[in-house]
């Protein structure tokens, strides 16, 4: 049996893991959860609207999203983790018609997106009532995912199954015919690899001679405590200036996220980012004090992210016993999930063609 070492235990690293073949496989899941982007995150899977021009990372997206019924079942996932809540899609005048018209086409190969209504103001707020009286779009077929929880449920899995679990960072070497994991001056040795290890990538290539095109990103949400115990039935609401609210159970509602490209792996919250999604967010709240109103706590993460703002997920050049994923962005809870299955097929010896999804990982990833 072969030793297989999957170095980042977020969305991809736990999904990997528990799609694997155990028969074919002594696993060992390395995870280091500072700043980890899955576990700060709760986000929208609804990409059908996307205006992206890259028609590689749509079809990624498209599928990420067409995967999440699978998900759901083989691993028996609660609503406190994923629920289909249907999405509102809030646009300046005149914009909400073309969407629509967007969202039939695309509806034509991808029916996940579910029925497609335009809604007048006093049917949006009767759906969601924190929003002000505004028109939206409404796709039956969005979905909402908490990271945090996402990433305790697929733990749990992967414990069940004994896999080793250690916790804490690593270095990577590579050595004749393995890969050597240190661990706090403890080498071992495994056979393949998988480095899944979102901004935290580039670290580990470089001492392997490995340029990685990854930039770290600071994103943070606000999570607000209310009084309203219905919000579980809530859709999500994506507003118009790439801010989106994510009603959870018991009163539980987020609104975010930042996108700040300067601040690296910096995870201190900042009353910048309250300000900023305070005004990106009021304008479409009912309640122009609401940021005030409620108690709020921040959630913050590092993305990682690529020059053209697209995933990937391939072997290392000229080495088929390592596999590297990184850059999902902002769209990791929709793509990361599928990435991780895709990857597991390739270990199973199941792989299919992966540039149906991306550039050649030689637009990432080179020898310096």
């Amino acid at each position: 049996m072969k030793k297989l070492a999957i170095v980042g235990g977020g969305i991809i690293g736990l999904t990997l893991v528990n799609y694997l073949d155990l028969t074919k496989y002594d696993v060992t899941l390395f995870d280091d959860p500072t700043g980890q982007a899955t576990r700060a995150s709760a986000g929208i899977i609804s990409p059908w609207l996307s205006k992206r021009r890259n028609k590689k990372w749509y079809h990624l997206a498209k599928n990420g999203a067409a995967f999440y019924p699978k998900l759901i079942q083989d691993f028996s996932l609660p609503l406190s983790v994923y629920q289909q809540s249907g999405t509102l899609i809030l646009r300046k005048d005149g914009e909400l018609e073309p969407l629509r018209i967007l969202a039939e086409e695309r509806k034509q190969e991808a029916p996940e997106i579910g029925e497609i209504q335009l809604l007048d103001a006093a049917e949006v707020t009767a759906k969601l009532p924190l929003l002000k009286a505004l028109p939206a779009l409404s796709i039956s077929g969005g979905g909402k995912l908490d990271g945090a929880n996402y990433l305790a449920i697929m733990r749990q899995h992967a414990a069940r199954k004994n896999i080793t679990l250690h916790t804490g960072s690593v270095k990577i070497d590579r050595k004749k015919d393995h890969w050597l994991i240190d661990k706090a001056d403890q080498p071992e040795a495994f056979d393949a690899i998988a480095i899944c290890a979102g901004p935290g990538l580039s670290a580990l290539l470089a001492p392997l001679g490995y340029k990685a095109d990854i930039r770290a990103q600071k994103g943070q949400l606000l999570s607000f405590e209310t009084p309203y115990k219905d919000s579980g039935n809530w859709p999500v609401a994506m507003l118009d200036g790439e801010s989106d609210l994510i009603p959870f159970e018991n009163g539980k509602i987020l609104i975010g996220a930042t996108h700040e490209n300067t601040a690296g792996f910096d995870l201190t919250p900042t009353k910048e980012a309250f300000i900023q999604l305070k005004q990106k967010s009021v304008p479409f709240l009912s309640s122009p004090t609401f940021f005030e109103e409620h108690a709020s706590s921040y959630r913050v993460g590092t993305r990682a992210y690529t020059s053209d703002f697209a995933p990937f997920f391939n072997c290392l050049p000229d080495d088929p016993t390592a596999v590297v994923a990184s850059g999902l962005g902002s769209s990791g809870l929709t793509t990361g999930p599928y990435i991780g299955f895709l990857l597991a097929q390739y270990f199973n010896n199941d792989a299919q063609d992966w540039l149906d999804y991306q550039k050649p990982i030689s637009t990432y990833i080179s020898k310096e």
